[in-house]
């Protein structure tokens, strides 16, 4: 039986990041739906994503008020929402608050900056379905190794 792979509903208003993403995501073992808009969103979040992605500056409604909205209705209330912008921290302050102010208001469970690139996206992607147990580890995550017996001697006498 073939295990299913991880969906992730990625959300961008930018068409050449949404190609670029969805290939890196697709290509580290998800599923991948997208939107590119806020509305296009909370009607693609009705598939059932096991994590959902949001830029924050979106066409139709914001990445911060998905957000908002998808967190009032408890059937999404165990989905991981990361929060992606390529807006510097002092800019989404201005308009928004503290990145974690705006995960705390909002509701969201990361941010990450676009420009930190897409190891980061992959590295939270893996966190946050691991803390879900999405199957076990999500397919970015690795498998620590097992501890090590620490040797004792024996006491000459």
């Amino acid at each position: 039986m073939t295990e299913r792979k991880p969906r992730v509903l990625f959300v961008d208003d930018e068409p050449h990041i949404v190609l670029a993403m969805s290939k890196r995501l697709q290509a580290a073992g998800y599923d991948v739906i997208t939107a590119e808009d806020g509305e296009d969103a909370l009607a693609k979040a009705q598939e059932a994503p096991d994590l959902i992605i949001l830029d924050l500056m979106l066409p139709k409604r914001s990445g911060l008020d998905v957000c908002a909205t998808l967190r009032k209705e408890t059937r999404y209330d165990t989905i991981p929402i990361i929060l992606y912008t390529g807006v510097a921290d002092e800019d989404v302050a201005r308009r928004f608050g503290t990145p974690q102010y705006s995960l705390q208001m909002w509701g969201g469970d990361a941010y990450v900056r676009k420009d930190a690139g897409s190891p980061a996206l992959l590295k939270s992607i893996g966190e946050l379905l691991s803390k879900r147990r999405f199957g076990g580890a999500a397919p970015t995550t690795k498998k620590a190794p097992a501890p090590r017996k620490k040797k004792t001697r024996k006491k000459r006498r």
